[in-house]
């Protein structure tokens, strides 16, 4: 048994925390996000690590042993984020569950904020809370929520408009989180599918404006690849129709989502193969991104890219190479 329950075992079950952590090639970082966990004023936790097939096994193994007599250590084969949390899930003995990523850091009073809001909340079923970017990003030192705001309740419709963005290392009541979960089919976008899915089923999203979290964003990040992102993102989009009437807001709103998050996806692939130099298929792309966003500015690049490509790629190359030399100022 973890001692940090057993030190607390007067305070009962209901206010136990379990800690999900999925691991995958997390040996740079995981010490540290545990050492996080270790830190909290908030003692009655369990901490659930689950090693999702990572090919650093071997080093993660040793790493983690000297922590073994505090932690739940779980292995399996890889099935993604959302197999990870999942398992996390299952293997839970709190009322409470809290997903950390394994790269991230929690601030000491992590834990006893976001326990007292759900204590003080009885009507929401999940919080999350504030944090700050660092690492390789343009983000670097950033809150969260001035990038990606949250204003009003957060319900279903805020979530898909983009009114409200969930983070992602957020704190619920366990049995709400199991009776959704992870959807495993998903490779990405997998808390986007599964807030839309927990509102959808009647749960209560709440959230604060307390930094409690360090967020971590690195090059190895699946959020640094905006393809793969875009991609599950309309998967998501797409996949959620089905949860609300045909006639709702939310589908209209589903829809006008996926129409701009498919234009997103075109501009990207667009100059992708402009700096491959592919002037043709960029135009194609960039002529069916403009059929939702109608910018003359596109109109140009397209009417550009079918006489002048030659000019294109110059401008796109001396752009690139301006913004390299500000960036390393």
């Amino acid at each position: 048994m973890n001692p940090e329950i057993e030190l607390q075992s007067d305070k009962g079950v209901s206010d136990l925390v379990s800690v999900i952590i999925p691991a995958y090639n997390a040996v740079r970082y995981i010490k540290e996000t545990l050492e996080s966990v270790f830190s909290q004023t908030y003692k009655h936790y369990q901490i659930i690590v689950v090693n999702d097939g990572s090919p650093d096994t071997p080093e993660l193994d040793e790493l983690l042993l000297p922590y073994m007599y505090r932690i739940t250590y779980i292995k399996q084969e890889n099935r993604g984020l959302a197999g990870a949390r999942n398992t996390g899930l299952r293997a839970a003995t709190g009322n409470l569950v809290a997903f950390l990523d394994a790269d991230d850091i929690w601030m000491p009073e992590y834990l006893a904020e976001q326990t007292k809001f759900l204590s003080e909340h009885p009507e929401y079923d999940l919080v999350y809370c504030n944090a700050r970017f660092f690492g390789d990003s343009v983000y670097d030192g950033m809150e969260y929520m001035k990038v990606c705001p949250s204003e009003g309740e957060a319900t279903a419709v805020a979530i898909i408009s983009r009114r409200c963005h969930v983070f992602v290392s957020a704190t619920a009541r366990r049995e709400a989180m199991l009776a959704v979960a992870f959807d495993e089919s998903l490779r990405s976008c997998e808390d986007f599918d599964c807030w839309l899915r927990f509102t959808s089923a009647g749960y209560r999203i709440g959230y604060h404006r307390k930094i409690l979290v360090r967020y971590r964003k690195h090059g190895a990040s699946l959020s640094a690849s905006p393809v793969w992102m875009a991609e599950n993102n309309i998967r998501v989009l797409n996949k959620s129709s089905v949860l609300w009437p045909e006639v709702s807001e939310e589908c209209r709103l589903l829809l006008e989502a996926k129409n701009n998050k498919v234009a997103e996806l075109d501009t990207i692939r667009g100059k992708m193969a402009i700096d491959n130099q592919d002037f043709s298929t960029a135009a194609v792309h960039l002529e069916q991104a403009n059929c939702y966003y109608k910018s003359a500015k596109i109109s140009l690049v397209v009417w550009l890219l079918k006489r002048l490509p030659w000019l294109v790629g110059l401008m796109y190359r001396s752009r690139a190479m301006l913004f390299r030399s500000y960036r390393d100022v």
